[in-house]
């Protein structure tokens, strides 16, 4: 079966864009500020990553700047973007061995092996190959990949062949790749919160590609009021839930934010490092609400991964995270939430 690339790449692009005005008008709808004389409200806009951020945050005056955030970004992004040919994790992944890794790749690499160990393999940041294969990496196969393919990429995903040693990353086939898309923004948003707090900036909202970290309120008695993503199992719906929090992050993962049309096939970016297949479950979405944003980046995937009645397992042992879903039965979207997710509100 071939795929029609020109159509690839144009619902692709419309896929990525609506998004972002998607995230934009939950944005839009936090960052009505209204504050005391003693705080002003300062807000920060640019590219990175191939999406956009926005920072609204407030403070006594405007003691960071986008060019400081810029060069945050473009810091990580020499570290860990697949796209950049300079970057440290190009370099592993065109190694026989391994790399020497910097204070960036060595967190995100840390916590990716964590989440791999909890969730028995469901995340795991060595899918590279696979995600290739189907379409959504550096290079574009005029074909689906077959199983006899599929089999063959498996031999070199699996987080068990790679390890720490020396602050050097080592992988045991020469073959095996990464790819830290599904966790690399989590990260990143986390590092931009600790800048401002390096600051003294303890009220604010960081949104990078939809995913977010909160801190503090809007006043002493309002809650920043954060938008949750409505979709059925076809198009976009508006955002018309909200939650209300004061720290955390809020990241979400979903099977209509990436996807082509190959003949009768919707294939969607979310692949299983197990059957080396495009996740085809009963779950449309999942936003995951947790302590930092790496964290919830990571584990929205691994219940995206495992379907709606595995996930909501997975969550009861693990009660530092909890998630809303969006979901089909039996033709019907349906919602709802495991214990601990923030009350939802309708607008």
């Amino acid at each position: 079966m071939k795929i029609n690339n020109k159509e690839t790449s144009l619902k692709i692009f419309l896929v990525r864009n609506f998004f972002v005005v998607l995230c934009l008008f939950g944005l839009l709808f936090c960052s009505s500020f209204i504050t005391d004389d003693s705080l002003k409200h300062y807000s920060l806009t640019g590219f990175a990553q191939g999406t956009s951020y926005h920072i609204n945050y407030y403070g006594k005056q405007q003691s960071v700047s986008k060019i400081q955030v810029d060069s945050i970004l473009a810091k990580i992004d020499s570290s860990l973007s697949i796209y950049k040919s300079y970057s440290l994790i190009t370099a592993f992944n065109e190694s026989k061995t391994g790399v020497q890794m910097d204070s960036h790749f060595e967190d995100v690499i840390t916590k990716s092996f964590e989440i791999s160990k909890k969730s028995k393999g469901a995340f795991d940041i060595t899918v590279y190959p696979l995600v290739n294969a189907w379409g959504f990496g550096l290079s574009k196969p005029k074909d689906l990949p077959n199983s006899t393919q599929i089999k063959a990429l498996l031999k070199d995903v699996g987080y068990q062949h790679l390890k720490i040693k020396n602050n050097k990353l080592v992988k045991d086939r020469p073959n095996v790749k990464i790819d830290v898309n599904g966790i690399a923004q989590g990260y990143s948003v986390d590092i931009i919160a600790d800048f401002l707090e390096a600051h003294q900036i303890y009220n604010y909202v960081i949104e990078l590609g939809g995913e977010l970290r909160v801190k503090g309120k809007k006043t002493e008695n309002e809650y920043f009021k954060i938008g949750i993503e409505a979709v059925n199992d076809e198009d976009f719906l508006p955002i018309k839930k909200y939650i209300e929090i004061d720290e955390g992050a809020i990241t979400t993962s979903g099977n209509y934010r990436k996807f082509y049309q190959s003949g009768n096939q919707k294939v969607n970016h979310l692949i299983d490092p197990k059957t080396g297949n495009y996740l085809q479950n009963d779950l449309i979405s999942v936003t995951v609400y947790a302590k930092n944003a790496i964290t919830a980046d990571g584990y929205d995937n691994v219940l995206m991964t495992l379907g709606l009645k595995k996930a909501l397992q997975f969550l009861a042992k693990h009660k530092e995270l909890s998630a809303y879903f969006v979901y089909t039965e039996n033709g019907v979207t349906k919602d709802t939430c495991s214990a601990g997710f923030p009350q939802i509100k309708e607008f």
